[in-house]
C-alpha cells in the first residue's frame, strides 16, 4: 500500500474526527423529500456493510416505470476540508485485498453513519427516473430526501431467486410487497440492458478470484462472476451515474466524467477477432464489436470469459477526465456520452466529489471547486485506482502462489493475457491467476491458448513463474 502511495491507516486526527462524529442532522431543511415509506431495498456482497445505494421501481399508466436510486450522503457526516476528507482523497478509493479490506473512510462512517443500514433513517441523494418501455430514459431529475432500506439483499440469494434456482431468500418473504418490486426492476433492467447493448454497450464476462478462509487459513480462491442480481444492479447505476452527469450539464455546472475513449490497439482487437472467424471494421466501431462478443458468447459459451479477458486488456483502462458543460466525454463499452461515478461515496472519492457538486446544484450554491482543483484531482484519483488494481492484484498473487507452492511442476491450459517488451503474462483457470512466462516473445498475441508449466512461485514477492511447453 505504502509503496503504491497509499496511507493504509487512519491518522490521529481522523481518529478522533470519528470518534466524534454523530448522525447528520435533518432540522430546519425543507427541501430534503421524506421518502422513507418507498419500499427501498439494497442487493450487495453478503459481507458488505458499507452500503452506498438503495433502489426501489414504480410503474406508471402509461407503460413507464419510475425508478429511484438513493446515494448515501457521505458528505453530510464527511465535509470538504476536513481531516478524513483530507485522508479520503489521498486514497481516492477503498482497496480490497485477499488479505485485508482498506476502507476509504473509518468504519465508524462507511458502516455505520454514512451506510444505508437495514432499517435505519438515513440522508440521501435520489436519482429520480423514467424509463419507457423501450428502455430509454425520458426524463430525471435529482434531489435530496431521507430514506430508509427495509431489506438488506445479497447478490447470489437474489439472482438464484429471480432465476428461479432458489426460493424466496427470507428478507424478501418478511417484507410485504418486495418481491413484486424486485420482479419488476429486474424486467426494467433487462429491458435497459437490452437497448444499450443494441446500441453499442459491450457484453463482457468478468471473473474475480474470491479468497476463501477456514478461520486465520487462506484455503481456496473462488471463481466470482457475474449474475442477473449484479446485472440488475449495474444497469441502474450506469442510468443513475448518466443521469448526474447529464444534471450538473444542465445545472452549468463542471463535472468529473468515467471516460474510456476509443481503444488505442483496436487493431489487436481486429486480429483477435480475425483469428475466430470473424470480421471488424478497421476504425473502432462499438456495435460491431459488441455483435462479434455476442456472437462468440453464442458460438462457446465456456470459452467466452477467455474472450472477455482478452479484449478487456485490449480495450485499456477508463479514466476519470474533468468536463465543462460545453464538453461530452462518451464511455467506449457502456455506449453512454455522458458518465460520471455517483453511487459509491463510501468507497470512492471521486463518487463523493461529485456528489458535493450535486448538492451545490441541487441549492443553487457556488461550485464547490475550482476547475484546476477537478484537473488535480481527475489525475489523482485515475492515477490512485490503477494502484489499488495493482495492490489488490500483487496481494491476489501472493494468495495464489501460496496455494500453487505444492504444485510445480503441473501443466496447465492458459491464455495469454499481457505481452510487451517487459515479458508475457498468461492466466490459468484455477486458481483464476496471472504468472509470468519466462521464456515468452513479445511476438505471442494477446487472446492465445497455450499449454505451460508451472516452474517457480514466491508468495512473499506475489511471483508466479511459467514454462511455455508444447500443446
Amino acid at each position: 500500500m505504502r509503496e503504491r502511495g497509499f496511507s493504509p491507516d487512519f491518522p490521529p486526527q481522523v481518529l478522533v474526527e470519528t470518534s466524534a462524529a454523530r448522525e447528520a442532522s435533518r432540522e430546519g431543511d425543507r427541501s430534503i423529500q421524506d421518502l422513507r415509506n418507498l419500499l427501498w431495498a439494497s442487493i450487495d456482497n453478503d459481507s458488505s456493510r458499507d452500503l452506498d445505494q438503495l433502489t426501489v421501481a414504480q410503474a406508471m399508466p402509461d407503460g413507464s416505470v419510475k425508478v429511484f436510486v438513493a446515494i448515501a450522503d457521505v458528505d453530510a457526516v464527511v465535509r470538504k476540508g476536513s481531516s478524513t476528507d483530507d485522508h479520503a482523497r489521498v486514497n481516492t478509493t477503498s482497496v480490497y485485498t485477499a488479505a485485508a479490506v482498506f476502507p476509504m473512510l473509518p468504519e465508524k462512517l462507511s458502516t455505520d453513519l454514512t451506510s444505508l443500514r437495514e432499517d435505519q433513517d438515513r440522508l440521501a441523494v435520489v436519482v429520480e427516473l423514467v424509463v419507457t418501455a423501450g428502455g430509454t430514459v425520458s426524463h430525471s431529475n435529482v434531489y435530496r430526501a431521507l430514506v430508509r432500506n427495509h431489506a438488506k439483499l445479497a447478490y447470489d440469494s437474489v439472482a438464484a431467486w429471480l432465476g428461479g434456482q432458489a426460493a424466496t431468500p427470507s428478507a424478501i418473504d418478511g417484507c410485504t410487497g418486495l418481491a413484486e418490486q424486485l420482479r419488476l426492476q429486474d424486467q426494467l433492467a433487462q429491458l435497459m440492458d437490452r437497448y444499450r447493448h443494441t446500441h453499442g454497450a459491450l457484453t463482457l464476462e468478468t471473473r474475480e478470484a474470491r479468497p476463501v478462509f477456514e478461520g486465520e487459513s487462506l484455503i481456496d480462491l473462488e471463481m466470482d462472476t457475474g449474475n442477473r442480481a449484479k446485472q440488475l444492479i449495474e444497469n441502474l447505476m450506469v442510468a443513475a451515474n448518466t443521469a448526474a452527469a447529464e444534471y450538473l450539464v444542465n445545472k452549468g455546472f463542471p463535472s468529473l466524467r468515467r471516460a474510456l475513449r476509443s481503444p488505442e490497439r483496436w487493431d489487436a482487437i481486429v486480429s483477435l477477432a480475425a483469428g475466430l472467424g470473424e470480421t471488424l471494421p478497421a476504425a473502432p466501431d462499438a456495435p460491431a464489436l459488441e455483435r462479434f462478443l455476442t456472437a462468440c458468447r453464442a458460438r462457446d459459451p465456456a470459452k467466452f470469459a477467455d474472450v472477455s479477458l482478452a479484449v478487456v486488456k485490449l480495450l485499456g483502462r477508463g479514466e476519470y477526465v474533468i468536463e465543462s458543460p460545453e464538453q461530452h466525454q462518451a464511455h467506449f463499452a457502456l455506449a453512454v456520452n455522458d458518465y460520471s461515478h455517483s453511487t459509491a461515496p463510501n468507497r470512492r472519492y471521486a463518487d463523493l466529489v461529485t456528489q458535493r457538486l450535486l448538492k451545490a446544484a441541487i441549492d443553487n450554491a457556488p461550485i464547490p471547486y475550482a476547475n484546476d482543483e477537478l484537473s488535480e484531482l481527475a489525475r489523482h484519483c485515475t492515477e490512485q485506482g490503477a494502484n489499488a488494481v495493482k495492490v489488490e492484484r500483487q496481494v491476489r498473487k501472493s494468495a495464489a502462489a501460496l496455494l500453487l507452492a505444492p504444485r510445480v511442476g503441473e501443466v496447465f491450459d492458459a491464455i495469454v493475457t499481457g505481452a510487451s517488451q517487459k515479458g508475457v503474462w498468461v492466466q490459468i483457470a484455477y486458481p483464476f491467476i496471472e504468472g509470468k512466462l519466462l521464456d515468452g516473445a513479445p511476438a505471442i498475441e494477446i487472446g492465445a491458448h497455450v499449454r505451460v508449466k508451472l516452474v517457480r512461485t514466491d508468495a512473499e514477492h506475489g511471483f508466479i513463474d511459467f514454462e511455455r511447453i508444447a500443446a
